[in-house]
């Protein structure tokens, strides 16, 4: 569909496609929602209807949001892993965005909209947390009414622009289309370069099951870090003898240990990725034998 078809399905049904693209890009869909927010806002006639827009628009945002809160809630990390491994860069790691959850709290879901990466995970990490189900949607609804007001309001006080740049965008589709194209072959150049960087960065010495038992079973022992989130430390118990540590955190939490003594680090990431960037980081602050275990969690559980 195209902006002149868009356009002239918003006159006639404003509320029902705003609500409908919304839905569907909450729910995970690539389909993206502030460019047709922008577009209704500008074609609102009065600021009456402006605010039932913005009303439909938190709806099926909260809508979404809730629908992955239940998620969350009922089948815990293997929704947020799941999430995990659709990302193209893996060292975005579930682990890591938990640990920015449980930092800013019920705030987080009113930012998440405005978090690439974070608006989708939020919501669920929210359930499988236990969060009060009413301070959720209060939260989840102020969040979504200020994204979609603000886009909105943008397109209401840019009306005028909004059209001027549609209509050059209708007289120069070509041209256009040839930008976007461009930017999207930009931005997925940026994320397999991501990938491809943390490549490099993988190519860390890792350290097997049954190599990291038989350590354990001698002294002097490696120091153990599990850099599982919060929610999977909660539901399935701390490892024995492992010290639980953040990415943030993670030079207090080794900052009595000896920087000559073996670190193995441990996390449930796609790849190892969560593990690879902690022994990278503790390797580059000087500690001399560092090593992510091969297979994480699932390889720990699976020699018990």
């Amino acid at each position: 569909m195209d902006l002149q078809q868009l356009s002239q399905t918003l006159e006639h049904d404003a509320l029902g496609v705003v609500f409908i693209n919304v839905l569907l890009q909450q729910l995970g869909l690539p389909v993206p929602a502030v460019p047709t927010l922008l577009l209704a806002g500008s074609l609102a006639a009065t600021p009456g209807a402006l605010g039932k827009l913005a009303a439909a628009a938190m709806l099926a945002s909260v809508l979404a949001d809730w629908g992955w809160y239940h998620a969350g809630k009922r089948f815990g990390y293997r929704v947020l892993s799941g999430l995990c491994k659709l990302s193209i860069n893996p060292s975005s790691c579930v682990s890591q965005t938990e640990a920015r959850f449980l930092r800013w709290g019920p705030a987080s879901l009113v930012v998440a909209k405005f978090v690439p990466g974070f608006s989708t995970v939020a919501p669920p990490i929210a359930g499988a947390l236990r969060m009060h189900q009413p301070s959720f949607l209060i939260a989840a609804g102020a969040g979504g009414g200020l994204w979609a007001g603000l886009a909105l309001g943008a397109g209401w006080l840019l009306r005028d622009t909004v059209r001027q740049v549609i209509a050059a965008l209708e007289r120069n589709t070509a041209e256009a289309l040839t930008v976007v194209v461009v930017l999207a072959a930009a931005w997925l150049g940026w994320k397999f370069w991501q990938k491809y960087r943390f490549r490099r960065l993988s190519a860390v010495p890792r350290i097997g099951i049954d190599e990291l038992r038989a350590a354990l079973a001698r002294e002097p022992r490696p120091l153990l870090l599990d850099l599982r989130g919060a929610v999977m430390v909660a539901q399935t118990g701390p490892i024995d003898g492992a010290r639980v540590a953040e990415h943030s955190q993670l030079e207090q939490v080794v900052g009595d240990w000896p920087r000559n003594q073996p670190i193995v680090t441990l996390c449930a990431c796609p790849q190892d990725a969560g593990a690879i960037l902690a022994a990278r980081r503790l390797l580059d602050m000087g500690y001399l034998s560092v090593r992510p275990l091969e297979g994480g969690y699932e390889a720990w559980m699976a020699s018990k």
